[in-house]
């Protein structure tokens, strides 16, 4: 499973979350990802950010159901969060 960190260069809090997520022990799961690059992720994450995600493919079963753009679960942890928030919504999304 792989832990997204929206972040951007110059950003304190996100490399405050990113030392949360390495004190986690799950660094090797981490993406770090530069919204300034992405006009998208900007509008979406600009003022909000450092933002933990994890997206997850929902069962075929409940897919089928569903429509297309709806087959991943996506869980979103933003900030300000603490270590003890992180563990909780870590534990909440499979890691232990």
């Amino acid at each position: 499973m792989l832990i997204t960190l929206y972040s951007t260069e110059g950003c304190h809090l996100c490399e405050q979350a990113y030392r949360l997520l390495v004190e986690a022990g799950v660094e090797e799961h981490v993406k770090v990802i530069d919204i300034a690059f992405d006009d998208v992720l900007f509008l979406r994450y600009g003022v909000t950010i450092p933002v933990v995600s994890i997206s997850s493919a929902v069962s075929t079963a409940v897919a089928e159901t569903a429509s297309d753009d709806s087959t991943l679960s996506i869980s979103e942890l933003g900030w300000p969060f603490d270590r003890a928030d992180l563990a909780v919504w870590l534990k909440n999304n499979g890691f232990n």
